[in-house]
């Protein structure tokens, strides 16, 4: 096994008790645990706190004719709370993952419900935890290809309080939207570096 893998795994960590102590629009947890030491045996039991979000999926979408990408933009509360930058993120389309679904179902829905469009297949680009210190959200990212002719207006499910904003950047803009810190939150990095990296890497 080559050791940039993993040594560890689920067996190798011990829930001695999970209590929910918050329950909201997301959820807390309290976890009590144990686990496996590199040098051998097992930590004492520890405490840490769990904010609970499950599978989430988001959706690169870009027309290739145009070399655009179609994004969306809205509020988030998580950046509400400084005087620094707005607080309304442009972001990929994406959503959190049903238990009667698939990422990539979950995907095509989103598209529909929040930029008006319909995708026919996708691409998987790869799964992470968005941040696996305290939270327990992990979120696949998906690459379609649409027309962005067709993309524009606002969307959103008004029961669920979304006011979507959709958006066409060209490619360049929306790399120096993430150079000039307009585009700010990982998903959408992650994904338009990846269609970066894959268009540099066509041209040679």
């Amino acid at each position: 096994m080559s050791e940039h893998l993993p040594v560890f795994g689920s067996s190798d960590v011990e829930v001695l008790e999970r209590v929910r102590v918050f329950q909201g629009f997301f959820a807390i947890d309290k976890i009590t645990l144990r686990h496996r030491l590199y040098e051998g045996g097992w930590t004492q039991p520890f405490m840490r706190e769990l904010f609970v979000k499950g599978r989430a999926a988001g959706v690169l979408l870009y027309d290739p004719g145009k070399d655009a990408v179609v994004l969306v933009e809205q509020f988030r509360i998580g950046m509400s709370v400084t005087d620094s930058q707005s607080a309304w993120a442009i972001e990929l389309v994406a959503g959190f993952v049903e238990a009667d679904e698939t990422p990539l179902d979950m995907a095509a829905r989103e598209v529909k419900e929040e930029a008006g469009l319909d995708i026919s297949e996708a691409q998987f680009i790869c799964e992470y935890y968005n941040s696996p210190g305290g939270s327990d959200e992990r979120i696949s990212l998906f690459y379609a290809e649409v027309d962005s002719s067709t993309a524009g207006g606002v969307h959103g499910l008004a029961d669920e309080n979304e006011d979507i904003r959709v958006l066409v950047l060209s490619r360049a803009e929306a790399i120096n939207a993430i150079q000039q810190g307009s585009i700010n939150n990982a998903m959408a990095i992650i994904a338009l570096q990846w269609l970066q990296i894959r268009k540099l890497e066509s041209a040679v």
